[in-house]
């Protein structure tokens, strides 16, 4: 019988074997990497609904291994949501309904999380609601007696009962979301409204998203990840170098290695997802615009922001997603704009090239206001609440935990109430982007960055977090999402009540 390891036994499987290393570790490619800027920024398909109702739209999509070309001349086997990576857009309409049959075709579980998302609790991909393969007879044994197990598909449903927001879903399984999603498992989830079209935003073709993120690549042209069990089947864990994270040496934008993208002279919107593992990025454009600002930011994580905010640089930690207006008009035609990462040096401070070639008529502009975020009163909240992000004692080894304690199905770490509203108080020992799901919250130090669903601890730096639990009923989790500190048990639970 083939056993999928659980958090109980994460101790013995995964962080049991390996001495921790706090910091994330470059994992170098077998293969020589492309000159960058020489291949053309990809734009992910959009996927289409099978069927629409009156208040619904139906899709479905199939998860299968596939062969794509990402390295110029050479195939890389993914796993990929459709076949691609990254996987088809979903484009939402808030208000209506999206109902998701997702049919599991790879050889191993998986469940699909919707980063974002206000979604009922047993749509929101908790990690052990598996969707089992469609063939074969895998068991799951993750001592939790609330999983909801599924044979072969599974539907989802979203609401979509929120603002307008660049979203993004990815593989969410216990113990194994970091080498799934490395291998493919990520695409874009995009909520539009009434409200956010009315304003004079770029739009169509200059509303452009771009998933950033970090791979490696074996002689052979596929993927390069340091787990214990490459088939994914039985062992979770990484590697001793690697429990810190995994850093990938090319940095990949829309699935292509330091893509360029030919613009006009006018304004573009640009959605930025980090979906790397571990890596953090500090976006700039070199050279940079004749007011030395670049770029004008409009949204994060939630949405629009109140304001826009003009910023020299963008700093995105792992699943931040930070929206950002670029006006080429600053530019002479001819130029060329590259997108540096001041995070790093050598090829991983490359991003992506733009090529400004040619001139339009630009009818966007940018508001001085972009919405209303009304700011939740810390003397309202109901309940104040600690949580320490920080290595130590899983299973008597070296570990992830959150307040001493490593992820447990079956351990409740909040009860927070529907519709009052709490403080988090998040601290931690080294760099962690802390995600809830369900909620989104406000940074009571910075309202400046609008409504958050992840934020980065920054060490030696206390965060306090505010938000309402409204919404749904049940049970949900928060966790690092630093994939490989997330898979070795750096989670918790909370379920609203």
């Amino acid at each position: 019988m083939i056993e999928f390891l659980g958090a109980s036994a994460l101790g013995a499987a995964g962080c049991g074997l390996i001495r921790r290393r706090p910091e994330a570790r470059l994992l170098a490619s077998h293969i020589q990497p492309p000159h960058p800027f020489k291949v053309a920024l990809p734009m992910p398909p959009v996927l289409k609904p099978v069927k629409i109702s009156a208040v619904t739209d139906f899709y479905e999509m199939a998860v299968y291994p596939a062969e794509v070309e990402i390295l110029p001349g050479v195939k890389t086997k993914i796993w990929g949501y459709e076949g691609s990576f990254p996987g088809p857009t979903i484009e939402a309409s808030r208000g209506r309904q999206i109902d998701l049959l997702q049919k599991n075709l790879l050889p191993v579980p998986i469940v699909t999380h919707l980063h974002g998302g206000c979604t009922p609790p047993e749509s929101d991909g908790y990690p052990t609601d598996l969707i089992l393969p469609e063939a074969g007879s895998l068991m799951a044994h993750m001592n939790d007696p609330l999983a909801k197990i599924a044979k072969g598909q599974r539907s989802y449903i979203f609401p979509n009962e929120q603002r307008a927001a660049t979203l993004w879903y990815h593989d969410h399984r216990m113990d194994f979301t970091g080498p799934q999603v490395w291998r493919g498992l990520a695409g874009f989830y995009l909520i539009r409204d009434d409200g956010e079209d009315a304003l004079s935003l770029p739009k169509g073709e200059k509303d452009i998203p771009l998933m950033i993120c970090d791979r490696s690549f074996a002689e052979d042209g596929s993927f390069r990840y340091p787990a214990l069990d490459p088939s994914l089947i039985e062992k979770a864990g990484v590697e001793d170098d690697y429990m810190g994270g995994v850093l990938g040496d090319v940095i990949l934008v829309n699935g292509a290695p330091w893509p360029n993208l030919e613009v006009a002279n006018t304004r573009y919107r640009f959605r930025l997802l980090n979906a790397s593992n571990a890596r953090r990025y500090e976006l700039r454009l070199d050279p940079p615009d004749a007011d030395g600002t670049s770029f004008i930011q409009i949204a994060s994580d939630g949405g629009l922001l109140p304001a826009p905010i003009s910023r020299r640089s963008i700093r995105i930690a792992p699943a931040e997603r930070s929206e950002v207006i670029i006006d080429f008009s600053k530019y002479p035609l001819g130029s060329t704009v590259v997108l540096r990462n001041d995070a790093d040096e050598g090829p991983t401070s490359n991003i992506m090239q733009f090529r400004v070639t040619r001139s339009e008529k630009d009818e966007s502009a940018v508001p001085v206001k972009l919405s209303d975020i009304p700011r939740l009163d810390p003397a309202a909240a109901a309940v104040k609440r600690n949580f320490h992000f920080s290595d130590g004692r899983v299973h008597g080894r070296s570990g992830w935990t959150i307040n001493g304690h490593p992820f447990d199905p079956t351990r409740m770490d909040a009860q927070p109430k529907l519709d009052e509203i709490e403080i988090w108080q998040l601290t931690t020992d080294i760099g962690h982007p802390v995600h809830l799901h369900l909620v989104h919250f406000q940074v009571i130090s910075d309202p400046e960055m609008g409504w958050k669903d992840t934020v980065d601890l920054v060490p030696g730096r206390t965060v306090k977090i505010i938000m309402r639990f409204s919404g749904f009923k049940g049970r949900y989790v928060f966790h690092c999402h630093n994939l490989e500190h997330e898979d070795m048990a750096m989670m918790g639970n909370f379920e609203v009540a």
